[in-house]
């Protein structure tokens, strides 16, 4: 079959519209065809979320959350979609290093990649890289800290996960969930996946800019970016992933 006649084929089994928003299916079916027709896989990638509308979705029974809150762009998560998606037509030591060590297939400036998802998504993503990402860091960076100021005879590593909220915002997680639950109208409950997690850490992280002494917020942003260089960069997305599990888990007894 002909380069022609197979793209006939693929118009008459899905409408992908060429240009414009793309719903989940159409996305998914939009980047197959690209990656068919031999594009880069990570410029097709970039593309399709550019045109990616749908802030979250149920995919085989779970919520995939890709915009925290109303604000804050996983554009990681997306992506890790879409190239779950595509199969065997994405080389794969590639789409691993982007997923897991957040790292592209090559080197692009911070405007490259905002020319390419535009500027909304890449205000959305930032959102999340200081939002979601760098308060989990600060939360694990503070929670290190009670380690190793008390020793594990006199912290476990529950205790640790507990106390760090109150050493970073001032009240004690079960004060927090409550304020959580009047203003958002959400439970933190022990059936919170990794989305509601982030949800509840972004909403963190907006109520430490609106209380905490704003020397203190530059201080502890500088706290979460020291660790953040400690990760190795290797495991810095899953780890922090882990972690953030992990943290659900003992929040929610």
């Amino acid at each position: 079959m002909s380069a022609t006649t197979s793209t006939v084929a693929d118009a008459l089994e899905f409408h992908v519209p060429s240009e414009g928003p793309l719903l989940p299916d159409q996305a998914v079916e939009a980047y197959r065809r690209a990656l068919r027709r031999g594009e880069d896989w990570y410029d097709a990638l970039l593309a399709i979320v550019a045109r990616w509308v749908a802030p979250s979705e149920f995919l085989d029974g779970v919520e995939q959350v890709y915009l925290v809150g109303g604000e804050a762009f996983d554009w990681l998560r997306l992506a890790q979609r879409l190239i779950d998606a595509a199969g065997d037509l994405v080389p794969r030591a590639e789409a691993e290093r982007l997923l897991v060590m957040g790292l592209a297939p090559r080197t692009e400036s911070e405007e490259d990649f905002e020319r390419a998802i535009g500027p909304a998504k890449y205000r959305a993503h930032l959102n999340f890289q200081y939002g979601v990402v760098i308060e989990e860091l600060l939360l694990l960076a503070t929670e290190l800290e009670i380690l190793k100021a008390g020793g594990l005879t006199h912290y476990g590593r529950r205790n640790a996960d507990i106390a760090a909220y109150e050493h970073v915002y001032g009240k004690p997680l079960e004060e927090l969930k409550a304020l959580y639950l009047l203003e958002e109208g959400r439970e933190v409950s022990e059936e919170m996946d990794l989305g509601a997690m982030q949800a509840f850490t972004y909403w963190l992280s907006k109520y430490r800019l609106r209380t905490v002494e704003p020397a203190r917020v530059a201080s502890d942003t500088k706290k979460a970016m020291t660790m953040m260089a400690r990760l190795e960069g290797n495991r810095a997305r899953a780890d922090r992933q882990a972690q953030a599990k992990r943290r659900a888990g003992s929040i929610a007894g």
